[in-house]
């Protein structure tokens, strides 16, 4: 590999000592606020066609999150930038919990002028719970900060499975309180943003994202995607581009397959029940594979696990299209793959983004990839809808395959760049950069 495949790091660079403290408060915080996603996920549209009256409507909430979380990614980056990543997150989960409040508030009404802003304000809280694992790697060492984003995705997971387990719960509590049942799940995503506010308010101290700038502002060399950055205050542009190139390719592929595979199962006679199995296993894939994505990304390289995550999203692409529509295990293989190749390279576009910008502009900046990344989405769910009813659901596999692909030479030419210029002036030294003991991040 060249210079620009791999980040020197110093074997004996250390973890901030406040890393620890940090990531701890963190992944509670992610395991009480995940607990919320399920209310949208599964919830928002039964209970969208029940208030509207239509099923053609039931998909309404789903771009209301999109919007919420797209304009909530880009405000909650800009307070985190601006008063640092406790009060942007606490922020964050506030709205959260006043969003699914209102949603609550919205059905004892049966209004829904209330429903749909509490809608927007509920997308800006899961967007805030996606924003958090940047704060897990503002105080790691570059040769740690992926596994510092993957221990954070996976508490994000512990929550998310949690949550549907308590959906018959909340909704018994709900009907006790004389209100609607299916709005019980907003209750608990009430409980599970106010309690990762309250508990994110009083415990992530010292905030992060402040000593990160403390230690950029000395100005020092920092390592980057490229090589060393010889100005930690300085941008490193490629490996800004790369981190996002690979996870808005790798999200709009995941999202286009994922969204029409229920709908092709249930063409070939797969039950509600069975199509649900198989998106399970794909959301597992998709969080519980991190920390694999991150020992990679940390000691293998970056652009290494970035290479594989296309490689991976395109295997998943080519098996659905070609396995057998009436084989559940063949399916459940291709959206473990899909799930897989996404955490891939979800992980290690957030390390390179990370690792490329200065902790002076990070969160702002930050706020706006994951915008990117909602954009994607949405992109991909639209697209694939109409894709599917007009080419069916193998070819719309097939080309999300094929599509990926781009993202390699892309990567190759990384590979083979010469990195920035490093602090001493010189060009950065390959074999620094690979030979064991060094750390490749």
């Amino acid at each position: 590999m060249s210079s620009g495949t791999a980040v020197p790091v110093t074997a004996d660079v250390a973890d901030h000592p406040a890393q620890r403290r940090i990531l701890t408060v963190l992944v509670v915080a992610q395991i009480l606020s995940g607990t919320a996603l399920a209310a949208g996920i599964t919830i928002g549209a039964l209970l969208a066609e029940e208030m509207l009256g239509s099923t053609g409507l039931a998909g309404v909430p789903s771009a209301l999150f999109l919007v919420g979380g797209a304009i909530g990614a880009v405000v909650i980056g800009r307070a985190c930038q601006r008063w640092g990543r406790r009060p942007g997150l606490v922020l964050g989960h506030g709205v959260g919990a006043l969003g699914s409040l209102g949603v609550v508030w919205a059905t004892v009404l049966d209004s829904v002028p209330v429903l749909f802003p509490a809608l927007l304000l509920y997308g800006a809280g899961g967007a805030t719970i996606m924003l958090s694992r940047y704060a897990g790697a503002d105080l790691a060492a570059p040769a740690r900060r992926a596994r510092a984003v993957s221990t954070v995705l996976v508490a994000t997971a512990l929550g998310a499975i949690a949550g549907p387990q308590l959906a018959d719960v909340t909704g018994d509590l709900a009907q006790a309180w004389d209100i609607p049942r299916l709005a019980g799940p907003f209750l608990l995503a009430f409980a599970a943003f106010g309690s990762a506010a309250v508990f994110l308010a009083l415990f992530l101290r010292p905030d992060p994202l402040l000593l990160s700038r403390a230690a950029d502002a000395a100005g020092g060399p920092t390592t980057t995607a490229g090589g060393v950055r010889p100005d930690a205050r300085v941008s490193d542009r490629r490996g800004v581009f790369i981190g996002v190139a690979v996870m808005v390719l790798g999200q709009l592929v995941m999202i286009a397959i994922m969204t029409m595979t229920p709908v092709h199962m249930a063409d070939h006679g797969h039950s509600t029940r069975t199509a649900g199995l198989v998106i399970g296993l794909h959301l597992g894939a998709m969080y519980l594979t991190s920390p694999l994505s991150g020992v990679l990304a940390d000691r293998v390289g970056r652009l290494f696990t970035a290479t594989l995550s296309a490689l991976t999203l395109c295997a998943a692409g080519l098996a659905a299209s070609l396995v057998p529509p009436h084989s559940t295990l063949a399916l459940s293989l291709a959206l473990i793959l899909l799930g897989v190749g996404w955490n891939l390279g979800f992980v290690s576009g957030t390390a390179l983004i990370t690792d490329a910008l200065p902790a002076a502009t990070r969160a702002s900046a930050q706020g706006l990839m994951d915008l990117g990344v909602l954009a994607a989405g949405a992109t991909g769910g639209m697209a694939s809808g109409v894709m599917t009813a007009l080419y069916g659901y193998d070819l719309l596999a097939l080309s999300g395959g094929v599509l990926v692909l781009a993202l390699l030479p892309l990567l190759a030419l990384a590979f083979v760049l010469p990195a920035p210029v490093t602090a001493d002036g010189s060009g950065g030294d390959a074999k620094a950069a690979t030979e064991p003991g060094t750390g490749a991040a």
